[in-house]
């Protein structure tokens, strides 16, 4: 907070500014301390050479997951964009949506982090985001139990999250085919 004036939540989204505070107190430790947080929270793994899978272990993220896909007009959002970006309005037209309730699911959507920013348009004369889906490919599955929440995140996004290249050292930045 002191160096950079934003919070931890913030950090995470600059996950290079978390890293050079991190380095200057812990110095080459730096680099291990990071993978041990992210292991608590996801496993990144290859199961093919066009797709890789992130287990969600954080059970608070997890449950973040289910509840959005649990909600129909949700899923029906991130399904929409989940191959190609869309602005709010062509969305809520293709599904049909208020857009009162449909405004303010987009909203938390992007607020969570589950829809991002995918380029813009010129609509009526006004510089509009387009917004993709960060998933490809969601997999719930249970065993003795437990619930365990996958899923397949878009590629572009795998590729370009700051944490991954940080963690992993930018030069060996893992693609959707080195990933294990």
């Amino acid at each position: 907070m002191r160096r950079y004036g934003i919070n931890v939540t913030q950090s995470i989204e600059e996950f290079h500014k978390l890293d050079s505070v991190l380095k200057e107190f812990f110095g080459e430790r730096t680099e291990g301390l990071e993978k041990q947080f992210l292991e608590n929270i996801v496993t990144v793994e290859s199961k093919t050479q066009n797709s890789s899978w992130v287990t969600i272990k954080d059970r608070s993220l997890a449950k973040l997951v289910l509840e959005t896909f649990g909600d129909k007009d949700m899923n029906n959002i991130l399904n929409t964009v989940i191959d190609e970006p869309g602005i709010i309005s062509e969305i809520l037209k293709i599904l049909k949506m208020p857009q009162t309730s449909g405004y303010r699911k987009i909203n938390s959507l992007i607020d969570k982090s589950l829809l991002i920013t995918q380029g813009h348009i010129i609509y009526d004369g006004k510089k509009v985001n387009k917004y993709k889906s960060i998933f490809e490919n969601v997999r719930i599955n249970i065993k003795k139990n437990k619930i365990i929440v996958q899923v397949q995140l878009a590629k572009e996004l795998l590729n370009n999250s700051s944490v991954i290249q940080v963690v992993c050292g930018i030069g060996d930045m893992p693609t959707l085919d080195s990933v294990h």
